[in-house]
């Protein structure tokens, strides 16, 4: 969430920056958020000067009785229970505007970094790194789909006939592969200094709101209406929010963590092609690494976060591309995003499998999670994600970049967590 004095004092360059996100009506909306702000301020200039003078002449009506001045103490308790009545109602149109402007507040995404790309959507994102060479594949080479069925590893009509689209099953040596993509992917980030949690995989609202899937993404994630719980969108959202509300002291900086869950996401998408098999699904496993850090170190961070995603491509031998998102494609809190895409060459097609993302302060100013400067004042922290990496887009560019006429080759790197190196 944006703060209040960073919009009054930069109004210029949050307008710009919401614009080059294609955000509607930005300049409009800034100056309800101003207007609105003005109000509040005004108001509880208002009612704080009310409350204190009904305080004071409640003082005086205890000394007026003492002195037996009973009908001017009278009068003074007839003004004084006008101003509580003029104090409550400007209390209402505080709590009022306020609420108002929270909610208006909520609705604004973050200002895209100055290197952001102009653009409006997928077409307008700008490719700064490219890496391998696409597979050369037999001819009667298939798209993933098909080979799940041919190898019986996964099976989405059973996933189907247990809960519905988008919930697959995987058995047997999908299963094993898709365990062993986990532990690999965890055991990485391991050595670089991430330390590992095991998060809840259901949220409460706070929790929502505190990272901003809430209520930008409200229509997409799962909802249990009872508790008024949520399934988790991304392992982000848990592990960020284990520091909501809590000032970090700068000697434990930075905060590096990684997760391994299962992630839930209600639009699984149109029909086609683009959808199909693990192209999109509504369940589906990530590990997700996720850092903390000072303002001036986020950047050199989010550069080691991509590389870091990066060389776990290169090690399952996968060619792949990383985009810098213009700011019409990236994601509502993002201040920054690069997308990193593997070429399935089955499908001739590019898959993203990981969004690496520095957010700045918006969550941090939503989480409370600040820092003491060295003038001793409090500051809000930069918080950073990236999915390292999400599986399904994953599996099925390595079965169909390795399929040949002998079965399946399993990356070097996962045969010691399959126990094989091949899928016949």
């Amino acid at each position: 969430m944006l703060q209040l004095a960073y919009i009054r004092d930069n109004k210029e360059k949050v307008v710009d920056g919401l614009n080059k996100r294609r955000f509607a009506k930005a300049a409009e909306i800034i100056e309800e958020v101003i207007a609105l702000d003005d109000q509040r301020k005004s108001t509880q200039a208002k009612h704080d000067q009310v409350l204190s003078e009904s305080n004071a002449l409640s003082k005086q009506i205890g000394m007026l009785m003492r002195e037996g001045k009973k009908e001017e103490a009278e009068g003074v308790k007839a003004k004084t229970a006008d101003l509580k009545t003029e104090g409550k109602e400007l209390g209402e149109i505080l709590s009022n505007c306020e609420d108002k402007l929270k909610e208006l507040l909520y609705l604004i995404p973050n200002v895209p970094n100055n290197n952001v790309p102009e653009g409006g959507g997928a077409d307008d994102n700008v490719v700064v790194y490219e890496h391998g060479t696409t597979p050369e594949l037999p001819e009667n080479a298939v798209p993933h789909w098909e080979l799940i069925k041919s190898y019986d590893i996964i099976d989405f009509d059973l996933g189907n006939k247990i809960t519905g689209a988008g919930f697959p099953v995987y058995k047997g040596k999908g299963a094993r592969l898709q365990r062993a993509m986990i532990n690999f992917f965890l055991d990485e980030a391991i050595k670089e200094g991430y330390v590992e949690v095991q998060p809840p995989i259901v949220i409460n609202e706070d929790s929502g709101y505190g990272t901003g899937q809430l209520p930008d993404k409200d229509g997409q994630m799962y909802h249990i209406g009872e508790e008024n719980f949520f399934l988790i969108p991304t392992a982000e959202v848990p592990i960020t929010n284990m520091y909501r509300d809590v000032i970090v002291d700068v000697k434990d900086l930075p905060v590096k963590h990684v997760g391994f869950t299962p992630c839930f996401r209600r639009e699984a998408g149109s029909w086609g092609a683009h959808v199909r098999g693990l192209n999109r699904l509504h369940q589906f496993d990530k590990v997700e690494i996720v850092e903390i850090h000072h303002p001036d170190n986020s950047y050199d961070a989010l550069d080691r976060m991509c590389k870091h995603v990066q060389g776990l491509l290169e090690k399952l031998g996968l060619q792949y591309r990383v985009l810098n998102l213009c700011g019409g494609d990236m994601g509502f809190t993002s201040a920054q995003t690069f997308d990193m895409e593997v070429y399935s060459a089955a499908q001739k097609k590019w898959l993203e499998v990981s969004s690496v993302s520095n957010f700045e302060t918006f969550q941090a100013s939503r989480l409370k999670l600040r820092y003491r400067g060295d003038d001793k004042k409090m500051h809000l922290l930069h918080t950073l994600n990236g999915s390292a990496l999400a599986l399904p887009r994953i599996l099925a560019a390595i079965l169909e970049n390795n399929q040949s006429e002998e079965g399946i080759r399993i990356p070097e790197v996962l045969v010691p967590y399959t126990g094989f190196d091949m899928i016949r």
